[in-house]
């Protein structure tokens, strides 16, 4: 993700998770944590802090296979806490490939 640029479209965020976008698009409505920006034509525009979200809730219903009401459930009671271990994971899984990259040019 670029850090330079302030705004995404529902393309854009489909392909950096690897979902649909009507699979964002039910999410937004959903999940009231999602509220991306959107002009009079209805297009959406994501922030960085949106999609961390999306991954976020990708992250629990996916790869944890919480229900959407466990998910709602987990981002309202323990939000905080999830959040900051789903951010321990990640970064324990970019060392980890960080690792066996540096393993494989040995």
């Amino acid at each position: 993700m670029s850090e330079s640029k302030l705004y995404y479209s529902i393309g854009e965020v489909s392909k950096m998770l690897g979902v649909n976008a009507s699979l964002i698009r039910f999410w937004e409505k959903e999940f009231e944590i999602l509220k991306p920006k959107k002009n009079t034509k209805g297009n959406r525009s994501f922030t960085s802090q949106d999609i961390e979200n999306l991954k976020f809730i990708y992250h629990l219903v996916k790869e944890k296979g919480y229900t959407l009401e466990g998910a709602k459930n987990m981002l309202k009671t323990y939000r905080f806490q999830a959040k900051e271990n789903y951010d321990i994971i990640k970064s324990l899984e970019d060392i980890k490939r960080f690792l066996i990259e540096l393993k494989e040019e040995l």
